[in-house]
């Protein structure tokens, strides 16, 4: 389970299945247009984290919780998000909660945000420091951890 736990992707479901059933407990019906909506930011959530793992691997570092990163990523989404990828994992845990009308599951994206900041955001910042120094203190100050 600890092994789990190391990876965004279980944080995600687990915040998904939590909004899910907290939608349920209270029902809201949504036009059919916010349903739509909810895949199309499904889909952009998906986007924007292929887009920044696929910038990552042309820079030949990993995109992988937890290993030091080989260079430090200032293109592609990183020129706007330091975090594009756990940025997607919102949009995902949103689009998801309003594609299935369970709106009221979004009262965890900022726990869920929280989370990320908490479990993975502050420590690999911590190794991107660590390794790259001046640098990324210099992206720091000019690209916000989340938008």
């Amino acid at each position: 389970m600890a092994r789990l736990a190391a990876l965004p992707q279980f944080w995600l479901a687990a915040f998904v299945v939590a909004g899910m059933l907290l939608g349920r407990l209270w029902p809201v019906a949504l036009p059919k247009a916010v349903q739509v909506a909810g895949l199309g930011v499904t889909a952009a959530g998906i986007g924007l984290m292929m887009w920044a793992a696929a910038t990552m691997t042309r820079a030949r570092t990993s995109f992988m919780p937890g290993l030091v990163p080989k260079a430090l990523v200032t293109d592609g989404p990183f020129r706007f998000s330091r975090n594009p990828i756990y940025l997607g994992d919102l949009l995902v845990m949103g689009g998801v909660l309003l594609a299935l009308q369970l709106p009221v599951g979004l009262v965890l994206l900022p726990v869920f945000a929280q989370a990320l900041t908490r479990f993975f955001i502050l420590p690999e910042e911590r190794v991107i420091e660590a390794e790259f120094g001046q640098g990324f203190r210099d992206y720091k100050a000019r690209v916000r951890r989340w938008l």
